[in-house]
């Protein structure tokens, strides 16, 4: 009964303890820490191998698919050996989140003649991708 309701749950990803979350907002912005403990409604206690522990806003945070197992108000140490001994900074660097960051921070580097290759080479795709199209159109009516 319970394994029905919860495939049909339209949220997969929730604030537990051990669950890694992207920080979105203030001094800690772009990193990732684990949620240690829930304070009440709206803030978590975190803590992760590159941030200080802290009692942080839930709208300041970002959930991400990995969880990390440990104990209700584990210590720092305990979450650094339970973050490497699941990899989380390998796993974050395979995901697609982590390259569209290091994507859109590639971007924001660009200079304005950068910008302008980058225009021309998208054009170039975009009229290769069209023209191999027509060519296949005509196939296909012959």
């Amino acid at each position: 009964r319970t394994s029905a309701i919860l495939s049909k749950m339209v949220y997969k990803r929730f604030v537990e303890i051990g669950r890694v979350a992207f920080v979105s907002f203030g001094e800690d912005q772009g990193k990732l820490c684990a949620v240690v403990d829930i304070v009440d409604q709206n803030r978590a206690l975190i803590d992760g191998p590159n941030i200080r522990r802290q009692a942080i806003g839930f709208k300041f945070l970002h959930l991400t698919g990995f969880v990390i197992q440990i104990g209700h108000g584990a210590g720092t140490t305990a979450v650094k050996k339970a973050w490497e001994k699941e990899g989380i900074e390998e796993k974050w660097q395979q995901s697609r989140w982590y390259k569209k960051l290091q994507m859109k921070a590639t971007r924001r580097q660009l200079s304005d003649f950068d910008r302008f290759k980058l225009m021309k080479v998208k054009q170039r795709r975009s009229w290769l991708i069209k023209m191999e199209m027509g060519r296949l159109k005509k196939a296909q009516k012959k």
